[in-house]
């Protein structure tokens, strides 16, 4: 900036009481409405649970009492509170500096001066002299940098914007943790009931075992036949290890979310109930509702206003620092004194800084803030674009899972015809053995997938719930 019109720009700067720097205007942001929201709207479901508490839709007490839980609970919330009252007190320590500092000041030194030291030396020889010395001081001062380009209140600015960004990024927090502990749950009602499942179908292959074994006792059945009987009892056995893993595993990771010891909701969740019905999703809010209510995108939007308020702080650079300082206090050398007319010695002092040559070191800190707030303006856009892209995702992933579980409850309807059917006719000795194994692994693959679909289109719920930033009040 030419120095020419530094007085000038500080005379208007004063008198009018702005700030150096661009003053903040939010990005002009439009969505068009979301292209899988139709489709959501128009599935077969209950009236939404509100945003704020989505997941009192899935009518599942269990799921409201460790949601309610783990808000309270949940060490990485805890964590993310941390960084607020962080960044709070970073932001009164920034609007503390546009005030004066009062400081008290008393001392009360004492010594006994060396006769050998040169002031010693001298003064020894004087009437009166005393080698034991004291010095009293007391008083009261105060100093205040006066913001006249408002570099210090461009910097209160940024630090308010930087804790809105940690509050919503604390919220962001909040509704990942009611996520997770969703989406745990319904993995773990998901692997109960494809346990369920599998221990059906081993209690009919077992009792086919049997049946192969009394045929083969009466020659009626071959010994080939009585080992395909066992290596399909076998095969629906082996299914049942990786989902206990996997139960086990979604335990453990309801008891981190909750902020406890893993095993310890072991005994109370281990009872297997039914997966909660799919609510519906309020997927006809207008799309720029999601700039409103997703915490990652607030505080996008606020890192880019504290980034355009640094601006202003670098700027304030070209201008000078004007400081007033003053003191009030008493010195003397005998306490008796001190607080006498004689002893009072006030001070007043007025100082000024101004980086008039340092080799182009605050243009660099200027090129550097406008580069910040550059990259802090393409990270708000791109989160934008990807809480689109979550919404549009979580959208079609919900519709096409209930498609899906839609074709396979037929599927398992029409497989179970032909499996009774076709061992009704093994029974007659119409058909082999190998068309009722056939119907038998048949059914079980279709039911095994049809519970896990049921798990994955409530899951899918909580993904759009998710992406559109429910779970906290606007």
């Amino acid at each position: 900036m030419p120095k020419r019109y530094l007085a000038a720009n500080l005379l208007a700067l004063t008198l009018t009481g702005c700030a150096v720097g661009p003053d903040y205007r939010a990005p002009d942001t439009a969505l068009a409405p979301f292209h899988a929201a139709p489709s959501v709207a128009a599935r077969d479901a209950k009236r939404a649970a509100p945003l704020d508490r989505w997941w009192a839709g899935f009518s599942d007490p269990t799921l409201d009492q460790l949601i309610d839980r783990a808000l309270t609970q949940n060490l990485d919330l805890a964590a993310a509170f941390a960084r607020v009252r962080q960044a709070r007190a970073q932001a009164g320590a920034a609007d503390a500096q546009l005030l004066p500092t009062v400081d008290l000041s008393a001392q009360d030194a004492r010594q006994r001066q060396s006769l050998n030291s040169q002031t010693g030396a001298i003064a020894s020889h004087l009437p009166g002299y005393s080698r034991y010395q004291s010095d009293e001081t007391l008083g009261v001062g105060a100093s205040w940098e006066i913001d006249l380009a408002g570099g210090l209140r461009r910097g209160a600015e940024a630090a308010g914007a930087e804790v809105q960004a940690a509050e919503a990024a604390h919220l962001g927090v909040r509704v990942t943790v009611a996520a997770e502990v969703a989406d745990a749950y319904l993995r773990l009602r998901g692997d109960q009931a494809r346990l369920a499942v599998t221990r059906d179908q081993i209690e009919t292959d077992r009792h086919l075992l049997e049946l192969v074994r009394l045929r083969f006792e009466h020659e009626v059945a071959s010994d080939r036949e009585v080992a395909q009987a066992e290596a399909l009892l076998a095969q629906a056995r082996s299914a049942v290890q990786p989902l206990e893993i996997d139960r086990e595993a979604q335990l453990n990771r309801l008891d981190v979310l909750l902020g406890i010891q893993p095993g310890t909701m072991s005994a109370e969740l281990d009872v297997a109930t039914a997966i909660p019905a799919v609510p519906a999703v309020p997927a006809n809010s207008p799309a720029g509702d999601l700039l409103r209510r997703r915490p990652d995108v607030i505080a996008a939007e606020r890192t880019l206003a504290a980034a355009n308020a640094r601006i202003g702080v670098a700027v304030s650079d070209y201008y000078p620092k004007v400081s007033l300082s003053g003191l009030l206090g008493f010195e003397s050398l005998s306490s008796g004194q001190l607080l006498k007319n004689a002893s009072f010695q006030p001070q007043a002092a007025a100082g000024l800084r101004w980086r008039l040559f340092d080799f182009g070191k605050v243009d660099a800190e200027v090129d550097q803030a406008k580069g910040a707030e550059a990259e802090a303006l393409a990270q708000y856009r791109l989160s934008v674009l990807r809480a689109a892209e979550d919404v549009e995702n979580a959208f079609t992933t919900l519709v096409q899972t209930e498609t899906h579980g839609q074709e396979l409850t037929r599927e398992v309807a029409a497989l179970t015809r032909a499996r009774d059917a076709s061992q009704a006719a093994y029974e007659r000795g119409v058909i082999p053995l190998t068309d009722v194994l056939d119907a038998d692994r048949q059914l079980l693959t279709a039911q095994d997938a049809l519970a896990q679909t049921r798990a994955d289109a409530a899951r899918a719920a909580v993904g759009s719930y998710r992406a559109l930033g429910g779970g906290w009040t606007v």
